[in-house]
């Protein structure tokens, strides 16, 4: 069996090394290095978060509202570019060539000012958001660090909503809902198959995950549509009567889709792949979770109060059937114990067995 020797190492230089026995039974040590040029420079980390603190501006002040007409579709133009520079520059691609496309098409956007290229424009805006949300994160192997990075998560995806807003899209809700959510899952999925080594990096526990979190996607979307088309009167007046009680009383009702599958399926996910490469499989599934969130600021019947309420409590929901499925999953692995202590004892060995790049750095 390989053991990792940790390294006291700067940005620059290897992550850790590792021994194995060779064949005639020496060791071979092998480094795993992030290799020199992976990490962005501090200038452009810089550089990338002024853009996309700008951007955020704009678009706060548009919806104050606080000066001229055009600051929406500005904040809207930054985000999107320095969102699609960072999934670029994450999975490995161009990230100049795609942040200038996409600059370039964002002007045009706001120059030839059609509706169908802001809605296009927003439906891109949405997508690149959900999937980057996802791609940002990093192992978790304790529950504290997995929360953080659905929260990380959830955050990048907000900003991601005001920037759709921004473009002012005309749009049907449930069409613009369905088309966002279809690409961003077939995006992160296309990602997921180069990080999780294909379909054979899947093992058991991958694929029941994935079996789950695509029965889980398909029972909610079509229970939903079929309640909306045929549901019983009375059986849609009593869920309503839910949904009414918690937005009097609490101020707002959680978002299912990211409440019991994206947050749930994120939080599994980044704890697993502290262990294994499959969690990024289970990762995938969370693209629907940060979907939900970037795409919640284009109901108009909705406040923006309502709104990040609503967030805010699919993430604690999520939250909280994340960690009951991450227990579950200790539980089985980590066998047995008295008093909780198979559950320390697995938590214990998920310290990252692989190595996975930092946050700023490209995964492929």
């Amino acid at each position: 069996m390989p053991a990792f020797v940790e390294d006291e190492v700067g940005p620059d230089e290897p992550l850790r090394k590792e021994v194995v026995r060779g064949p005639t039974g020496g060791e071979i040590r092998v480094t795993l290095s992030q290799g020199r040029g992976t990490r962005p420079r501090w200038w452009t980390r810089s550089a990338w978060s002024l853009v996309v603190a700008g951007g955020l501006a704009c678009l706060v002040a548009a919806l104050v509202p606080v000066g001229p007409a055009w600051l929406d579709g500005v904040g809207a133009v930054a985000v999107v570019t320095a969102y699609s520079w960072a999934l670029a520059a994450r999975t490995g691609g161009r990230p100049i060539v795609f942040g200038a496309l996409t600059l370039g098409i964002g002007v045009l956007v706001l120059v030839v000012d059609q509706s169908y290229l802001r809605t296009g424009a927003a439906v891109m805006t949405c997508v690149v958001s959900a999937v980057l949300a996802v791609m940002v994160t990093v192992p978790g192997e304790h529950f504290a660090r997995v929360a953080r990075e659905c929260v990380l998560a959830v955050v990048v995806a907000s900003v991601g909503a005001l920037a759709t807003v921004g473009f002012a899209p005309v749009i049907s809700l449930v069409r613009f809902e369905y088309v966002t959510l279809g690409l961003s899952l077939v995006g992160g999925l296309a990602l997921v198959y180069r990080l999780g080594a294909g379909w054979h990096g899947l093992g058991r526990r991958g694929v029941v995950g994935v079996l789950v979190g695509g029965a889980i996607l398909a029972v909610l979307l079509l229970y939903a549509e079929m309640l909306r088309r045929y549901g019983p009167p009375d059986l849609v007046d009593t869920l309503l009567d839910g949904v009414r009680w918690s937005r009097d009383n609490l101020g707002a009702f959680p978002r299912p889709i990211e409440a019991v599958l994206g947050v749930p399926a994120l939080a599994w996910g980044v704890h697993m792949r502290a262990r294994r490469r499959q969690g990024w499989w289970l990762c995938a599934f969370g693209v629907a979770g940060t979907t939900a969130v970037a795409n919640s600021l284009v109901n108009p019947a909705i406040s923006l109060r309502e709104c990040g309420l609503s967030v805010l409590y699919g993430l604690v929901v999520g939250l909280v059937l994340g960690y009951a499925v991450i227990r579950g999953d200790v539980a089985l692995t980590g066998g047995g114990g008295k008093g909780g202590q198979g559950g320390r004892r697995a938590d214990a060995r998920t310290v990252p067995a692989r190595p996975e790049p930092p946050r700023s750095a490209a995964l492929l």
